[in-house]
């Protein structure tokens, strides 16, 4: 992919004209129209998220998912905060690109855990018609495989210290494209 903004501009483009600005000119070439799963993630200039929202799974072209998941950071994301066309300015805008889904091979809890390559995998949990994924990004907050795990099955509706043999897990990589200078660091 020649320019590594263009995926972020184009979400930010998206989020302008949903907010009555011009219309998002869409990007175009093979690479924009290869089917992929892609998250976009906004964050204030605090640091502060405003929205995250994406597909684990392909479903169309990039630039599609892009488009809904810009939208849906923007403005179905129970976190965020209302947005005028003043304020698409101020966000901080990170398109993730995700490989596809790997299984990651586990015997048990610290199997699974010792699998799991910091900094690297988003890892998504899968279990009783429940998911929930943690993006790569997401290592730093959450410092160890074993709290990344009890953080991945909180957000899918269990306990942390919940486990079961029928857990599926699977791993992603991601390819960054952001718009702007990142946010500061939470503690």
């Amino acid at each position: 992919m020649p320019d590594p903004g263009a995926l972020a501009r184009y979400a930010r483009a998206c989020i302008r004209a949903a907010l009555g600005g011009p219309i998002a000119e869409r990007p175009g070439g093979p690479d924009m129209e290869r089917s992929t799963a892609a998250f976009v993630s906004l964050h204030w200039p605090d640091g502060d998220l405003q929205g995250c929202i994406g597909t684990i799974e392909p479903n169309g072209p990039l630039v599609d998912a892009v488009k809904e998941s810009a939208l849906g950071a923007a403005f179905r994301d129970p976190r965020a905060r209302r947005l005028t066309l003043a304020d698409s300015d101020a966000l901080f805008i990170e398109v993730s690109v995700l490989s596809p889904l790997e299984p990651v091979p586990f015997t048990d809890e610290a199997s699974a855990c010792a699998a799991l390559r910091y900094g690297i995998d988003g890892v998504v949990l899968r279990h009783a018609g429940r998911q929930a994924t943690f993006l790569p990004q997401m290592w730093p907050r959450l410092r160890s495989a074993a709290i990344l795990l009890d953080e991945l099955k909180q957000k899918a509706g269990f306990a942390g210290d919940f486990w079961s043999p029928d857990i599926h897990l699977f791993r992603y990589t991601v390819e960054l494209w952001s718009d702007g200078s990142p946010p500061p660091e939470e503690p």
